[in-house]
């Protein structure tokens, strides 16, 4: 395989000025209960997908934006979220990234988590470390939840889970220092893989929300767990939790 990792951070960039395109960004269809697309998730997807079939075209390829019923996760397949943080984008609050992870040999090998407002590229590789436009990044030091800065999601997409979120983020604003509400959950993770965050967590994610961001907090020497403590399928939708590995337990708790 001829993929390297400046293959995915040109890529990520070169489609990085649609998030700028206003116009774009105001035709909007509904999916579900406060799920919305873009025609900027549609642009972003379509480009990338584009650049990525160039670079090798056997590879499989998983975008929110598409049906993604036939990947077969034996073979290696490309995991993106053109706009992690498409309400965001609506509102013009300039948290939204292009998160994009390649999985192969049974786990994600690299991952790119781009924001474009900021210019800051995320990036790892697989036993490789963690790093922020180039620079080694690593997880906060807090070894106490009452010190921790905790980003929280609020499964938007999911309202039937209401009353047992807000349940579980009155439990942990209690203990911790202060809670964070971010709305991007790629972006969440590369803020706890850097130490901006102590931990993340958050109900009814997607593979492509976390294939990326998961990688970059191992890789940052953190955790990233399901709400039990088990270690999460990349392939399937579900809970995370993910902190710098020392608050980790106490997050569960709380939960």
């Amino acid at each position: 395989m001829r993929v390297r990792m400046e293959d995915l951070i040109r890529t990520v960039r070169e489609a990085a000025p649609l998030f700028r395109d206003k116009e774009r960004a105001a035709k909007i269809q509904v999916k579900g209960a406060a799920d919305f697309v873009t025609q900027v998730d549609f642009q972003v997807q379509e480009y990338v997908k584009a650049r990525l079939e160039a670079l090798e075209p056997e590879i499989q390829f998983m975008g929110e934006e598409k049906d993604n019923g036939a990947i077969d996760f034996s073979r290696p397949a490309w995991i993106l979220d053109p706009v992690d943080g498409t309400t965001n984008l609506i509102h013009d609050f300039r948290a939204s990234v292009i998160s994009l992870a390649l999985w192969q040999d049974g786990d994600v090998r690299m991952g790119v988590v781009y924001q474009p407002y900021t210019d800051e590229m995320f990036t790892a590789v697989r036993g490789g470390g963690a790093f922020l436009n180039g620079e080694p990044i690593r997880v906060s030091s807090a070894a106490h939840l009452r010190e921790a800065l905790i980003s929280i999601g609020t499964s938007p997409y999911h309202k039937e889970l209401a009353d047992e979120n807000f349940r579980r983020f009155t439990e942990v604003f209690k203990r911790c220092g202060d809670i964070r509400r971010i709305g991007s959950a790629a972006l969440e993770l590369a803020y706890t893989a850097c130490g901006r965050l102590d931990g993340f967590f958050e109900r009814g994610l997607n593979p492509w929300d976390f294939a990326a961001g998961v990688l970059l907090v191992e890789e940052a020497g953190g955790q990233v767990t399901d709400f039990s403590g088990n270690p999460v399928d990349i392939t399937q939708a579900g809970d995370i939790l993910a902190s710098n590995g020392r608050i980790g337990g106490q997050i569960r708790e709380a939960l």
